[in-house]
């Protein structure tokens, strides 16, 4: 009021604008929205009135000018569309630590006139599991995860399935050959029936899935299952290992 604003009829118009906080005058911040925009209605400083068709810089000054509005549907974009708000998971994220730590720890810096000011910190940071969350909500379906290929925690899944020792000894024998040849396996060596790994895997996500089994090894192959597509394949051992290099990546 002492500046000459008038509560509920206020504007920058008329009134004597600092260009800084150490200088006389009402300091103004405004958003960079200004400066897109025109013909606003503004306070005319005098209670009942307002002015309409003011524009920035022509009728007013400004002391700074800021990316300080709230975000909200419908607004303007800075490349002319409109704003629409969605759902989302928060990924990311950073805070405003002002100056707390710095003036605990007295960590300045000298301003452009020579004199130390306390640095204004921030922070920010990636929330590795909510990525995971974000990637299972994108990448599943009504049996569980599908892992995509390059977040998938290994590369294949393998297991025995049937009785019998040869399907077990066989194997066992892949896995070693898998992780030297520089695959990462998750190996289910359970004493559980087919179905029930079948099931595990589908759940689990791995993107591919090896069953040896005694009828695809009278055969010399193994059952191998991408777990993004339904088709199975009976690839030969001999083969397998090039097969898995060409289609994992």
């Amino acid at each position: 009021v002492a500046a000459g604003a008038v509560p509920g009829y206020a504007s920058p118009i008329g009134l004597e604008i600092a260009k800084s906080l150490e200088e006389p005058g009402i300091f103004v911040l405004a958003d960079t929205s200004i400066e897109a925009g025109g013909n606003f209605v503004g306070g005319a400083n005098d209670t009942g009135y307002h002015y309409t068709g003011a524009n920035y810089p022509r009728d007013h000054a400004i002391s700074q000018i800021a990316d300080i509005a709230q975000a909200d549907t419908g607004h303007l974009a800075p490349n002319g569309s409109r704003l629409v708000a969605r759902r989302a998971i928060e990924a990311g994220h950073c805070f405003k630590l002002g100056t707390r730590y710095s003036a605990a720890t007295n960590a300045t810096y000298l301003d452009e006139n020579g004199k130390p000011q306390l640095v204004f910190m921030g922070s920010y940071g990636i929330g590795l599991d909510r990525l995971m969350a974000i990637i299972v909500e994108r990448h599943h379906d009504k049996d569980g995860i599908v892992w995509p290929t390059a977040v998938a925690p290994y590369d294949i899944h393998l297991m025995h399935i049937g009785k019998g020792d040869a399907a077990k000894e066989a194997a066992e024998k892949l896995y070693i050959e898998l992780r030297q040849a520089g695959f990462d396996v998750l190996f289910d060596d359970r004493k559980a029936s087919a179905g029930v790994k079948f099931k595990d895997a589908d759940l689990i996500g791995i993107p591919w899935r090896i069953g040896v089994g005694a009828r695809g090894l009278a055969e010399g192959g193994v059952e191998v299952k991408q777990r993004s597509q339904t088709e199975r394949q009976t690839v030969a051992l001999d083969n397998l290992i090039d097969f898995l290099r060409q289609n994992i990546s």
